[in-house]
């Protein structure tokens, strides 16, 4: 596996942002019949192309979103109190309504290997994304709306669900 060019990467994206939206659209407003199925052929074919610990860029660009049962677990991890934990690196987005990461990159991530510190109790939304293969995926289209922009596998999967759904 060949390490991420984060740059082509954007590059790619910034090109084919349209298009790639433009298409999750339309399978999000008329999904084909084998859309489930599809998604898992190809979620196992990102993953022999893509390998996130050459990455990283959704914790260094994105917040994932914590949940109580996160707080409380990564706190006790750390001997705090979960209302202790959420002051020291957190804040609460009122639009979203989402407990999140105070800052970027994410404080948990170890920037010169790209390993997360607490990987074992991670926030759950980390430990699903990028959401490739969520049931039913139709409810999760947009999300590879914005995924897409910051993570290699998510533009991977966009681009062989585009070619597996091109009219032969």
């Amino acid at each position: 596996m060949n390490a991420t060019n984060l740059r082509k990467h954007k590059k790619n994206f910034v090109r084919n942002k349209k298009y790639f939206r433009s298409f999750i659209t339309r399978i999000e407003n008329k999904p084909p019949e084998n859309l489930e199925s599809l998604s898992e052929k190809l979620d196992k074919e990102v993953w022999k192309q893509v390998d996130c610990m050459n990455c990283a860029n959704c914790c260094k660009v994105m917040s994932p979103t914590y949940t109580f049962k996160d707080i409380k677990r990564i706190a006790v991890h750390f001997g705090m109190r979960p209302k202790d934990f959420k002051e020291k690196w957190l804040y609460f987005d009122n639009k979203e309504k989402d407990w999140m990461n105070k800052s970027t990159p994410c404080q948990f991530l170890e920037l010169k290997t790209n390993r997360c510190t607490i990987y074992q109790i991670r926030p759950a939304d980390c430990a699903s994304f990028p959401h490739l293969v969520k049931r039913p995926i139709t409810d999760y289209m947009h999300v590879h709306k914005q995924n897409i922009e910051y993570c290699p596998a998510t533009m991977v999967f966009v681009e062989k669900m585009m070619e597996s759904l091109r009219p032969k």
